[in-house]
Formats: C-alpha cells, sequence, structure tokens
C-alpha cells in the first residue's frame, strides 16, 4: 500500500512525464511549421511534378516526410491533392508508402541523442526564441527552426529525467502496467489508441524509444507498441478524407490497408520468434547504454517500414483496385454541386492551391461561355429546348462563385507577396464571370417571355443582335485565351472589339427607335431589344475585366452590373 508521500511523487513523476510529451510535440509542430512555410513551395511543386515512376513516388514522400516530420501531414497534402485532381491514386500510393519510410528519421534522433547533443539543442531553442523577436519574416521562420528542433530535445530530456524515470515507483508502476498487458494485440492496441489520441507516430516513436532507454518498457514488448503505432497514424488521414471525395478516402484506406498489413505480418513474425529478433536487433547495437537501448527500436522502425514499403509497392496496381471496389463513385447528382479543382486541404499548399483556383475559374468559364451561347437560342429558333442545361448551368455558375470565394479568402490569409495579388485578381474575374451568368440567364428569360407572349423582333433587329452577339463571344475566346495562357497579345484586339460592341450599342439603339417612329417595329419588343442589346454591352465591358485581369490585380474594372 502507498503512503500519501509516494502518491503524491508518483503523480509528479506523471505529470513531468507528461510534460515531456508535451514539449515534445510542440518542437514537432513549430519544427514542421517552420519547415513548411521555408521549403514548401519547393516541396509542393515537387509533389505536384509527381510522375508514375513508383520509385521515385516513394522518394519524394519519404523526402517530404523527414523534412516536415510527419507522415500524417504528408498523408493529408496527398489526399488534397488527390482531391483537386492534381494526382492520381496510382501516384499518390508510392508517395504513402514512403512517407512511412520518412517518419523512421525522427526515431533515430531520438536515439542518437546524448548530452553534449543535447546542450546544442538547448542553444538552438534559445536562439529561436530571440530570432522571433526580428521583424524580417525569413528569420522568424528560422528562428521558429531552432526552437521547435530544440523543444523537441527538451522534451525528450524531460521524459527520460530523474524526476520522470527516475522514481522507482514509476518504474515498477510501468513494470506491473506491462506485465497485465504482456501480450501483443493488447500492446498494439496501446500504440493505435495513444498514437491516435496524440495525432503523430513520430511522437508516439519518441516516447517508446524514450521508456526503452529508461529500463522501463521491455524491447520486446515495444516493437509491437510500434507496430501499434503504425496503425494509429491512420487515424489523421482517414478524418481528413471526411467530407472529401472518393479517390481522398481511397487514399485514406489505401494508406490504412499498407500500414495494417505490414503490421499483421510483423506482429506474426515477432509473435512466432520473438527471442531471434530481439536477439538480432541486440547484436545489432550491443551495451546497456540508453543509446544502444534506444536504436535499437529505431532499427526496429525502419526494418518494419523499409520492408513493408519494398514487399507491397509491387502491388500498388491491387491496392488502388481495392480501394476502388470498396469505396465506389458518388452519381453525378450528389458531385454536381462541388468544386472539381479545389479542396480545403490545399490551403496548406499555396502554390498548389493558386494553380488549382485557376484551373476551377477556367471551368466556370467554360460553363458562362456555354450559357452566353445556348442562352439566345430561345430568341433565335423559339425554341425552349436548353432550358434545363441553362439553369442548371447557373447553379454551378453561383456555386462555384461563392465557394472559389470562400476559399479564396481564406488562401489570402496564408500567402504574401505576388500571390496576394493573384488573389486579388481572381476575386475580381469570379464577380465579372457571375454577372456574366446573370445576363445569360436573363437573355434567355427575355427569349422565354417573348415565346409565352408570342412576339419577335424584326428581321433587321434580330440582324443586329446576332453582329453584336459575335463580337461578344469573340471577345469570349480572346479573354479565356489570355487568363489561361497569361499572353498580351491579344489584348489591343479585345479593346477594339469591346469598342465596336459600345460603338454597335449606340447605333442599333438608335435605329430601333427610328423604325419604332416609323411604324416598322412594334412597341411591345421595344423593352426587351433594349435589355438585349444593353446586356451584351455590359458582358463586352466584363469581358475586357477578364482579359485585362492578367495585368493589373483590378483589371479595368469597367462593367458593375
Amino acid at each position: 500500500m502507498l503512503t500519501s508521500q509516494e502518491i503524491m511523487q508518483l503523480l509528479q513523476s506523471l505529470i513531468w512525464l507528461l510534460a515531456g510529451v508535451g514539449v515534445f510535440i510542440v518542437g514537432m509542430n513549430f519544427m514542421g511549421d517552420a519547415l513548411e512555410r521555408s521549403a514548401g513551395t519547393g516541396m509542393k511543386r515537387l509533389l505536384e511534378k509527381i510522375s508514375n515512376n513508383r520509385f521515385s513516388g516513394v522518394g519524394i514522400g519519404a523526402g517530404v516526410t523527414a523534412i516536415i516530420q510527419s507522415s500524417s501531414a504528408t498523408s493529408v497534402m496527398v489526399i488534397g491533392l488527390v482531391n483537386a485532381g492534381v494526382m492520381t491514386l496510382m501516384q499518390a500510393t508510392p508517395i504513402i508508402m514512403g512517407a512511412n519510410i520518412g517518419t523512421t528519421i525522427t526515431g533515430v534522433l531520438v536515439a542518437l541523442k546524448n548530452d553534449y547533443f543535447d546542450m546544442v539543442m538547448y542553444l538552438f531553442a534559445f536562439a529561436g526564441v530571440m530570432m522571433g523577436f526580428a521583424k524580417k519574416e525569413k528569420i522568424k521562420i528560422a528562428g521558429s527552426l531552432c526552437s521547435g528542433l530544440g523543444l523537441i530535445f527538451v522534451g525528450l530530456n524531460i521524459m527520460s529525467s530523474e524526476q520522470a524515470f527516475g522514481n522507482p515507483l514509476v518504474e515498477r508502476l510501468f513494470t506491473e502496467i506491462f506485465k497485465m498487458i504482456d501480450f501483443p494485440l493488447l500492446l498494439i492496441l496501446v500504440g493505435v489508441l495513444f498514437t491516435a489520441l496524440i495525432q503523430s507516430s513520430s511522437a508516439a516513436t519518441g516516447v517508446v524509444i524514450t521508456m526503452v532507454g529508461a529500463g522501463v518498457l521491455p524491447l520486446d514488448l515495444a516493437l509491437f507498441i510500434i507496430l501499434g503505432a503504425n496503425i494509429g497514424t491512420c487515424v489523421t488521414a482517414l478524418l481528413a478524407s471526411v467530407g472529401a471525395n472518393a479517390n481522398s478516402k481511397r487514399v485514406a484506406l489505401i494508406h490504412f490497408t499498407f500500414n495494417v498489413i505490414g503490421s499483421v505480418l510483423f506482429t506474426a513474425i515477432i509473435w512466432l520468434f520473438r527471442e531471434p529478433v530481439v536477439n538480432f536487433l541486440v547484436s545489432a547495437f550491443p551495451g546497456s547504454d540508453p543509446m544502444s537501448l534506444q536504436m535499437r527500436v529505431s532499427l526496429f522502425h525502419v526494418i518494419f517500414n523499409v520492408t513493408t514499403t519494398c514487399l507491397l509497392l509491387p502491388f500498388v496496381k491491387q491496392l488502388v483496385d481495392y480501394s476502388c471496389s470498396v469505396i465506389k463513385d458518388k452519381k453525378d447528382a450528389e458531385t454536381a454541386m462541388s468544386l472539381k479543382y479545389v479542396d480545403e486541404r490545399l490551403l496548406t499548399m499555396p502554390t498548389v492551391a493558386l494553380m488549382q483556383v485557376k484551373k476551377e475559374i477556367g471551368y466556370m468559364m467554360e460553363l458562362v461561355e456555354e450559357n452566353t451561347r445556348l442562352c439566345f437560342v430561345a430568341m433565335d429558333t423559339g425554341s425552349m429546348q436548353h432550358g434545363e442545361q441553362i439553369v442548371k448551368n447557373e447553379a454551378i455558375i453561383d456555386f462555384t462563385n461563392s465557394a472559389l470565394t470562400d476559399f479564396l479568402i481564406k488562401l489570402s490569409a496564408v500567402v504574401e507577396g505576388n500571390e496576394e495579388k493573384i488573389i486579388g485578381s481572381y476575386f475580381h474575374v469570379l464577380n465579372d464571370l457571375e454577372r456574366i451568368g446573370d445576363h445569360a440567364e436573363n437573355f434567355h428569360e427575355i427569349g422565354v417571355e417573348m415565346i409565352n407572349k408570342n412576339i419577335s423582333f424584326s428581321e433587321k433587329a434580330l440582324g443586329g443582335i446576332v453582329t453584336m452577339r459575335e463580337s461578344v463571344m469573340q471577345m469570349f475566346k480572346i479573354s479565356i485565351d489570355t487568363f489561361e495562357t497569361l499572353k498580351r497579345e491579344e489584348l489591343p484586339e479585345l479593346t477594339k472589339l469591346e469598342e465596336g460592341v459600345d460603338t454597335m450599342k449606340k447605333e442599333l439603339i438608335a435605329s430601333h427607335f427610328a423604325r419604332l417612329a416609323e411604324g416598322n417595329c412594334s412597341v411591345d419588343v421595344s423593352p426587351y431589344y433594349s435589355s438585349v442589346v444593353t446586356g451584351l454591352e455590359r458582358v463586352a465591358d466584363h469581358l475586357v475585366n477578364v482579359g485585362y485581369s492578367i495585368v493589373s490585380p483590378v483589371g479595368s474594372q469597367k462593367g458593375e452590373n
């Protein structure tokens, strides 16, 4: 029976241990965020250029994860890229496998720590905090990197200190606990739950390695917990896939399946050959000092992830087929009101996000152009056959405008410099396209009303509208080409066409009133004719804005209606 003083000492030691875990996780987050901000652009471009080569995919996944110190973060990035259509499942799967290899670097660093190394890391932590007061963003990022790296080792030392594991009561407590759960499946479950709770397999592995080094966790039991940690790290990716498209959910399923298969395989090996496995690890790092004890766990972690990747890499297609058979594609009706190329997870990848926003705007342009072309069918032929398609397109246009605007607001908070100007221009382009879509819908409604009232434009009046409309459609082509290619060569022609449309509007309105005065045109069609001609002139103004958006963040902004 423990005395009240012993209970208090035990609680203090456990709190000290938890504090060490907390500092370790904070340090990892600091360092990961800093590395992502500093190397993020190049890293994301590297991810985006991934080919179908499986080996390069594994290498990129391992490299990115080694940099940002989190396989979970890499998995979430990959899910975002797949959801946005930047990457296919066949390309994403090797990256996920490589991420598991990259995450082992944390365990190696933890195992290699010693007193001299710790002193240097403490200085890093102090220097990093001081650099955080600098005005330059690059120095602040470097400071976050240094302080994060230092805090990782501060946390490790707190965990392995006398205050945490130096108390015999703590050692006895953990010894009793591990005796109670000395069963492979229970130990794996502990690893799964602990990793899922702290959302970091690197942190969980660091804690296990530290406990082995402190002598409170036997090596053979630690191996099963490490296997569980590799399953637990999938929780972050599974949560990230909630609300995403089918392919993103498949990425999360592939990640989970990959880790489960590896864990089951190694569980069977260790369960059947526990003593030979332990003897092999001991022979690799003989000695009873903490570093040797810790390196054994780290070595196992590396062997597990490298071996699993080598075994399953040839079966990438089978994993993809399996995920597709489990998670079916949604019906068109369920996916219509969703962005095709943009995903919230891309907010951590501003460079890629901007590229995808441009694709989404390009898709919106196609719908607006289609509606502008279809909306005059009722007016020209007296047929309302395209009405349903126009309404459907307009709903998607309005949704895209609203969803992209919300996304750009969030994205503007994580970009700077020229990317801020690009976002500013995109806001205006979205507004112009949405206005054009409204005008197109209005043109269709005018045609429908005229059919219902059994009235029509005179041949001469309709001829003037057709001529004006042809100029507007030509402007559409130039605006879209200019926006997509960022080439200015056709902008003078765009301006010339818009000026011609302005002139046509004046001439057509004047000739219309002349026909009215001569009695050659019905008064009933007058409001419709004026609305169509005025609407086309405003569409032309908006198209000029779209074309000139590549020159100025705000374009010329002529059209307001």
